[in-house]
């Protein structure tokens, strides 16, 4: 199976970074694979350390790499890792996760929400464990996470908590189309905007991020048909770029949305590229011309 990291090593892309993550921890949940190890190894140019909890120790017969895979590529980059085999349901697995950035590193500057399940099952065909399993991951895991590093955010001088997931779009389109997925990722989102106004005067970024396109990844490849539909899909750097955006505040000089918050903003990939002085994102496809490409969900 090839991969967009594969795919891209020969392309270059136009975000020019106007910031710097070197010597910042971000604790990042998932990230073996996907678009949670591109915003780590975007991070890791920069000589971040990277703290990865993630349940894949070992190979997977239908998953690409490992959580010690991935921690060996962020090296190889320039970063520090710190590779956990973890499971952000696990109570106990996150605390130690928190415990052993602290320890090796000092403390935690950001975190990183990437752990997600999905299934866009109509409500009379998902399964009950899927559901949960939905639930535990994205809303649970999101919360859990985002609370047990909160002492060592608020020690840090430039703290952020950032979450994959969409816009609380209430066109009941979306609950519509697939209600348990939905509920699993509009609660990641009740978590940045509760967590943002809670935060406010703790000197905790709190946002959201989500891609304006489908992103090639090993979600969507094994689903039905998948190999073909991510044809029309951009690769995981995109997501990569606009995370480091993000988390160095490029894009603030000159936001699209006219807004200069630093927190409670439920943001695109493009929309911050854009900010951050991106104008053509076709180094970011996969072959597909710009109007070919296939939008996300909840937009």
């Amino acid at each position: 199976m090839t991969s967009s990291n594969d795919a891209s090593a020969n392309r270059a892309f136009p975000y020019q970074a106007r910031g710097s993550l070197r010597g910042r921890t971000i604790l990042m949940s998932g990230g073996s694979r996907g678009i949670g190890l591109a915003i780590a190894t975007r991070a890791a140019r920069d000589g971040a350390n990277i703290v990865l909890m993630a349940k894949t120790g070992e190979p997977h017969p239908k998953l690409e790499g490992t959580v010690f895979t991935a921690a060996e590529q962020l090296e190889a980059a320039g970063g520090q890792a710190l590779p956990l085999v973890g499971d952000v349901r696990n109570d106990g697995d996150v605390a130690a996760a928190v415990a052993a950035a602290v320890e090796r590193f000092g403390g935690i500057d950001v975190v990183v929400n990437n752990a997600s399940a999905i299934d866009l099952s109509r409500t009379d065909a998902i399964d009950m464990k899927r559901y949960d399993l939905m639930q535990d991951i994205n809303v649970r895991g999101t919360f859990l996470l985002s609370k047990l590093a909160l002492p060592a955010l608020r020690k840090s001088t430039n703290a952020h908590i950032l979450t994959l997931s969409p816009p609380l779009n209430l066109d009941p389109k979306w609950a519509g189309m697939h209600l348990a997925y939905t509920m699993a990722k509009y609660g990641m989102s009740l978590t940045t905007l509760g967590l943002a106004e809670e935060l406010k005067n703790d000197g905790v970024a709190v946002n959201s991020l989500w891609p304006c396109t489908l992103i090639d990844t090993a979600a969507i490849r094994n689903m039905p048909g998948g190999e073909q539909i991510v044809q029309a899909a951009r690769g995981s750097e995109i997501m990569a770029d606009a995370a480091h955006a993000v988390l160095t505040g490029a894009h603030l000089t000159a936001d699209s949305a006219g807004s200069t918050s630093k927190t409670g903003n439920f943001y695109t990939d493009e929309q911050v590229l854009r900010a951050a002085g991106v104008t053509d994102f076709t180094p970011y496809s996969l072959g597909a011309p710009e109007e070919k490409l296939v939008a996300d969900i909840f937009l």
